[in-house]
């Protein structure tokens, strides 16, 4: 099935987590992504052997794609790259910073030559500055970022489960190529886009600067919202917890009224308004937790949603894999199908034949295809 870039060619220096996600989301809408990796492959092909013996990362995020393997230091190779890259509408890497111009491949000469291309550097700290050269993975951006300091318990910060780091990159590099596409529709000029895990992450990071700069910085409560109250997780009769968040002051008033069955509560001058049910938090926690006690997560599940208070339960991965609003589809690997969550505006008939690539399964048919 074709999808709206269907007709544009996409070849990619990657590998990990950053420019794959960013050519798996164009490779899902229809574009041709031919994936160039080391003649002993992506390092994220051997994280681990999750996914039916391959790596969990690696399946995720590079279905559709054709593979090629390709020593860029040897001039043959070399060579079938420029070619590629010569019929190209977009070139993603993300090599060292330097490392593709080392190699004969500088973004800058590349557009230069070739003044349709789009192309698409990420990288860890950007191309230039005093922390160009550092090591970049996701993790070190969370602790470089402070994003860390602000996650986990009071006790000790933590790592956000996820990669962020890298799909926040990944994610704004795809949004980059696809405006990218859109203006050389409008005036013919390709264009040259730099991408950091650092200032990605530094972006979603706004509010906490905000306040970081008012002098009230969020501090690290676990599963609880560091600007609202009550909004967090508490634990009902049967141990199973559920997490509530009141938005505005109609919802405090229901919640005191039909929840905790308190309606002089709403006005007690501690909890008047968002800002004070914020600074006294610990008061008011433990007469919400007192009150969760007293029944069971089902029970008072039912509850909320009758008085029409946001909430959702604590769930574990085992109760994730069961939700109702989980939708999946399989993908195709060598060995065997893997069940994935389904993209966002994704149906999986779209993306029924995007099968994940073994090393270089492609390279022969591409080799005579770019000679």
């Amino acid at each position: 099935m074709t999808g709206p870039l269907d007709g544009i060619l996409v070849v990619a220096l990657e590998q990990a987590v950053a420019a794959p996600l960013c050519s798996c989301r164009l490779a899902d809408a229809g574009a041709r992504v031919i994936k160039v990796e080391r003649p002993d492959g992506d390092f994220a092909r051997h994280y681990d052997r999750a996914a039916k013996g391959q790596s969990a990362h690696f399946v995720w995020l590079n279905r559709g794609k054709e593979s090629i393997a390709l020593d860029i230091k040897a001039s043959a190779d070399k060579a079938l790259l420029d070619r590629m890259i010569a019929r190209a509408d977009v070139f993603i890497q993300n090599l060292a910073p330097g490392a593709a111009a080392r190699a004969g491949f500088d973004p800058a000469a590349l557009r230069r030559a070739h003044p349709r291309l789009i192309v698409c550097s990420i990288s860890g700290y950007g191309e230039s500055g005093a922390y160009r050269d550092m090591k970049s993975y996701d993790l070190l951006i969370q602790a470089e970022t402070g994003l860390a300091s602000i996650t986990g318990t009071p006790d000790a910060p933590g790592r956000v489960g996820v990669p962020v780091s890298d799909i926040a990159a990944g994610l704004n590099a795809y949004a980059a190529i696809l405006e990218a596409l859109y203006a050389r529709e409008r005036h013919g000029a390709g264009a040259r886009l730099e991408i950091s895990l650092f200032q990605a992450t530094a972006e979603w990071l706004s509010v906490a600067l905000i306040q970081q700069a008012d002098g009230h910085p969020p501090q690290r409560i676990g599963v609880h919202h560091p600007s609202i109250a009550p909004y967090g997780a508490f634990a009902a009769a049967d141990g199973k917890a559920i997490v509530i968040s009141i938005q505005n002051e109609r919802e405090w008033q229901r919640f005191c009224a039909d929840i905790l069955g308190d309606t002089d509560l709403a006005r007690d001058p501690r909890f008047a308004d968002g800002p004070r049910r914020v600074a006294n938090r610990p008061a008011l926690e433990a007469l919400v937790a007192a009150a969760f006690k007293r029944e069971p997560r089902a029970a008072l599940a039912a509850r909320l949603k009758a008085a029409g208070i946001a909430y959702g339960n604590l769930n574990t991965l085992d109760d994730f894999v069961r939700h109702p609003a989980l939708t999946t589809m399989g993908t195709a690997t060598e060995s065997g199908t893997v069940t994935l969550p389904l993209p966002p505006s994704r149906r999986s008939a779209d993306l029924a034949d995007h099968a994940v690539p073994r090393l270089d399964e492609h390279g022969a048919r591409l080799r005579r295809e770019f000679a």
